[in-house]
């Protein structure tokens, strides 16, 4: 074979293989995204237990919820949410990123309020505020997401009203106590520390070092960033809960989250963990969230999930 015709069938026997191999990669990120436009409606419920009551009380349940950015028309998700009514827990905390779009409002507040007639409290995430903006995909694995840039406001103002209207606790940048079961239980909130909001607010008056009654103290977060981590376990929590990682949103398997959207190491990036901190320790349990940014509508590895806390007494 003549030196230009060996060269001329290399090429074609490259550019197949190329074309093959483009066609494979295709196929598989096809197959991908399917599988994760499916598992992004696979809700579960998370249960853990924890010992932290003081003697005498308990069992108390906490149903945690986080990062449910909803979008009007997501009728699996709305029943979903309102299904976990049937738990009847004794207290819902919700940790923000309710929306993700403009028109998600009534939707969510319909969607929740079978659980509004539990007690309950919640903060904001930054998607109550801004919805989220179209970018690339790849970029969530370069670090956290960046404050958005002329941002699209949300009706947050009007999500915060229908909570408390259905009689949850607003925490953002306060302190309030709520008794459960006969229990007194301290809540400390922040705003969304993603965004550089959050403002410690302390412990309700009267309670740290100076009342011997029985009592629970519970911060609650949208972002689990260390610096906030670490003032809540200095400052004597007993249980921090918080969400905004949706758990990696697409994991590995057998390895899990690649990216945490925060400073926290991505094998905390759901889970219920200690925290510790200058010869403290404090549980924290991280939500993997229940939905994803309308622009990136898919889990791997991850499925969707509200927790469920039963918190018993200390041995």
């Amino acid at each position: 074979m003549a030196p230009g015709n060996d060269l001329a069938s290399r090429a074609r026997s490259i550019g197949r293989g190329l074309a093959v191999s483009a066609a494979v990669g295709a196929a598989a990120g096809a197959a991908a995204t399917g599988y994760g436009l499916w598992e992004k409606n696979q809700f579960v419920l998370r249960e853990e237990t924890l010992p932290i009551l003081p003697a005498g009380f308990g069992p108390i349940r906490v149903l945690h919820l986080s990062d449910i950015h909803f979008v009007p028309n997501q009728t699996k998700k709305a029943g979903w949410l309102a299904s976990l009514a049937e738990l009847k827990p004794d207290l819902v905390v919700n940790t923000g990123d309710n929306l993700s779009h403009a028109g998600a409002v009534d939707p969510v507040l319909a969607a929740l309020r079978p659980l509004m007639e539990f007690p309950g409290v919640f903060v904001p995430g930054s998607n109550d505020y801004f919805a989220p903006r179209l970018k690339n995909p790849a970029s969530y694995l370069l670090g956290p997401s960046a404050k958005p840039k002329d941002p699209i406001r949300l009706d947050w103002e009007r999500l915060r009203a229908g909570f408390g209207m259905g009689g949850w606790v607003d925490l953002t940048n306060r302190c309030q106590s709520i008794v459960l079961n006969g229990l007194r239980f301290d809540f400390s909130g922040v705003d969304d520390p993603h965004l550089g909001r959050e403002r410690y607010a302390g412990w309700p008056r009267g309670t740290k070092g100076q009342d011997a009654k029985p009592h629970l103290r519970v911060a609650v977060a949208h972002a689990p960033y260390q610096r906030v981590l670490d003032h809540f376990t200095a400052d004597a929590a007993d249980l921090l809960l918080a969400g905004h990682t949706h758990g990696g949103q697409i994991c590995l398997p057998g390895y899990g989250a690649l990216v945490a959207n925060c400073d926290l190491p991505t094998w905390r990036a759901k889970g219920l963990n200690d925290w510790e901190y200058k010869g403290r320790s404090t549980p924290v349990n991280v939500s993997g969230g229940i939905g994803t940014s309308r622009f990136a509508p898919v889990r791997i590895a991850c499925k969707p999930e509200a927790v469920l806390l039963t918190l018993t007494p200390r041995p």
